[in-house]
């Protein structure tokens, strides 16, 4: 079942959808607030277009570097991002973008190819997406203030 290979998470963010996916198309902006708390990014390659390679180091804050490489499957503007994790451990993460009155309701979901790959993800990195939701948030608002 897909379920058992998904993890999901959603919550309604105080900005626009247009300027969410801006978060994803910039890579200045997406590199300051990618990965869990604690986490940079160097970005080697970023192709922000459908079929696009998407290449990038994360930092951790242990000290070691995480080599990542994925690619854009599905890119609709300012409502739907598909990336394609292409190594270990290999995942589709669709983001979906639905405006709201409050703002926009963002789903946050990854799929893995099989559930027990999922289930040890979520417990190796347990609240990592949602860390990752709030860097989102932090981001926009440094950027919407002008800081």
């Amino acid at each position: 079942m897909i379920e058992e290979r998904t993890l999901r998470t959603s919550r309604i963010l105080p900005f626009s959808p247009k300027e969410i996916y801006g978060a994803f198309a910039s890579a200045d902006l997406l590199a300051s607030w990618w990965g869990p708390e604690g986490f940079s990014n160097t970005f080697e390659i970023f192709e922000f277009t459908t079929g696009g390679r998407w290449k990038f180091v994360m930092h951790g804050p242990d000290g070691k570097s995480y080599l990542n490489e994925s690619f854009f499957k599905e890119l609709v503007p300012d409502s739907r991002i598909v990336i394609h994790h292409d190594c270990p451990p290999n995942f589709r993460l669709t983001i979906e973008l639905t405006p709201e009155k409050e703002g926009t309701d963002l789903i946050w979901e990854q799929v893995f190819e099989d559930a027990e790959t999922a289930q040890a993800v979520k417990q190796r990195a347990g609240t990592a997406n949602e860390q990752n939701i709030d860097r989102l948030i932090a981001a926009l608002s440094k950027a919407a203030h002008g800081a």
